[in-house]
């Protein structure tokens, strides 16, 4: 079994948010970059389905600029057998990427493609589902549980409903999309950093792939949340009428 799994680069989710003064963006200068915390979910489970001898080989997949290569690196010193950068330096829709992952899965034909639910810099949570539809592969979001069956031929998977939680059960290939809960991503060893440096990466364009990029979304303006002001402190039930009437509440 083959599994597929798209990482990201992105800013730390530790990392303080600058917006630039133009308001056209995020500013990056500067700021540390890593994975994307679902995409370290999504490769964990694969590489944990490897080490239970149900997968064979795990390809992660990043696409963006050569910096990007990074986070294929982190994945490999956490398990991954392969890596694969689709470079590029124009902006990336989730419909371009998920374009570029249809033309990879039809020509390496994985048995099964587990990817993060979304990335924390835009919260699309689009890929996953355009991709399926692309595909016109069967697809689970918000997966907590991902059972392989003993003949490898279907999956079954927990995901998290409003209502508490679902069961699916899909055949190969499909399409999972990771929840928080699914499992917490190991450390990587330094070992396996310092060995993951020097492993060939696959490098491949868009064009390679017979993709057109389409800039078919802009961002109009980017502004950091408003401030909320300071709480006061109330000592009777008569105080906290007469403030919220103050504040037009009631």
């Amino acid at each position: 079994m083959k599994i597929f799994v798209p990482v990201k680069r992105v800013i730390d989710y530790a990392a303080k948010i600058r917006v630039r003064p133009d308001k056209s963006g995020v500013d990056t200068n500067g700021v540390r970059m890593s994975t994307n915390p679902f995409d370290e979910i999504a490769i964990e489970e694969a590489v944990r389905l490897k080490e239970k001898g149900i997968a064979k080989e795990v390809v992660a997949i990043t696409m963006g600029p050569k910096a990007s290569e990074e986070v294929l690196r982190s994945s490999l010193a956490i398990g991954a057998d392969q890596g694969v950068i689709v470079n590029t330096d124009k902006p990336l829709n989730p419909l371009s990427v998920a374009k570029l992952l249809q033309k990879l899965a039809e020509t390496e034909k994985p048995n099964l493609i587990i990817m993060g639910k979304q990335a924390i810099d835009d919260d699309c949570n689009q890929t996953a589902q355009m991709l399926a539809g692309l595909l016109k592969w069967p697809q689970a979001t918000f997966a907590s549980k991902i059972e392989i069956s003993e003949s490898k031929d279907s999956v079954k998977v927990t995901r998290e409903i409003d209502g508490g939680l679902e069961t699916l059960s899909m055949k190969l290939p499909a399409i999972i999309s990771c929840d928080l809960r699914l499992n917490e991503p190991r450390y990587a060893k330094l070992a396996n950093i310092m060995k993951a440096k020097k492993v060939q990466l696959t490098t491949k364009t868009p064009e390679d792939l017979g993709v057109q990029l389409n800039e078919n979304l802009k961002i109009v303006s980017v502004e950091e949340p408003a401030k909320r002001s300071g709480g006061s402190k109330v000592t009777t039930v008569d105080d906290i009428v007469a403030s919220l009437k103050k504040h037009s509440l009631i």
